[in-house]
């Protein structure tokens, strides 16, 4: 029997089952992770706004930024499914949404476990999009997708703990899994999926740094913040 949960506030149908296991497993991961320090010392205190930080903890505190966006964002969709939507749509971003709050959980998770600096939970706004229109959703839905992707593709290079870096692969790879399946609902049989804007000559995922990140979701980021050492804000 399915039952309601809530997540930031907003109720939605969750099953036993995956409730178990997205709460298992973001314990799972975290106690790998939780002996780890990190360097702390980021208090933006000339403007109250909160920075990412510094090293690892500033790099994690990224990724808990934009997987707060998306939770965010599939919590609205699940909610209230854009019009004559089919229910093989529904299980598809229903299975999306319950992934990306594992991913903001376990985020969330980690940091808590070693630093006491952690990203507050942050609002979002979504001015341009209409969430009964599924060309509007699904579309919204491939920008979070391709650029949560080319993220994690350029920030690995800032992680220095192997352990965080390993835990970045599988969940990059996993976005890239919603990355597909979105291009694919919206483009169905053909090879958008895997589009010459998204993988280069090389067969490679694009990547892009923190600063063209932030330019092209902060429109949806209502809460500020800053990333000094990345350059942002």
């Amino acid at each position: 029997m399915k039952k309601t949960i809530t997540v930031f506030g907003k109720p939605t149908l969750d099953s036993g089952r995956r409730n178990f296991l997205k709460m298992s497993g973001v314990g799972a991961m975290v106690a790998g992770l939780a002996l780890v320090g990190c360097n702390d010392d980021f208090d933006d205190v000339n403007t109250g706004i909160f920075d990412l930080g510094m090293g690892d903890v500033g790099v994690l505190n990224y990724a808990y930024a934009l997987e707060q966006l998306e939770a965010d964002f599939y919590t609205k969709v699940v909610n209230s499914f854009y019009t004559n939507a089919s229910t093989a749509e529904k299980t598809v971003l229903t299975d999306i949404y319950h992934h990306e709050v594992i991913h903001r959980d376990f985020f969330k998770a980690a940091l808590s476990g070693v630093t006491s600096q952690v990203l507050p939970k942050l609002e979002f706004q979504y001015p341009n999009v209409n969430f009964s229109d599924r060309t509007s959703v699904l579309a919204t839905a491939k920008a979070l997708e391709d650029t949560g992707v080319a993220a994690y593709n350029a920030a690995g290079k800032f992680i220095t703990n192997p352990d965080y870096l390993v835990i970045a692969g599988k969940i990059v790879s996993v976005e890239a899994r919603h990355a597909s399946a979105i291009r694919d609902m919206i483009n169905p049989g053909t090879a958008a999926f895997s589009g010459d804007d998204v993988i280069d000559a090389n067969g490679l995922d694009v990547a892009k740094d923190p600063k063209d990140v932030v330019a092209a979701a902060g429109a949806f980021f209502k809460t500020p913040f800053t990333w000094k050492e990345r350059g942002i804000g």
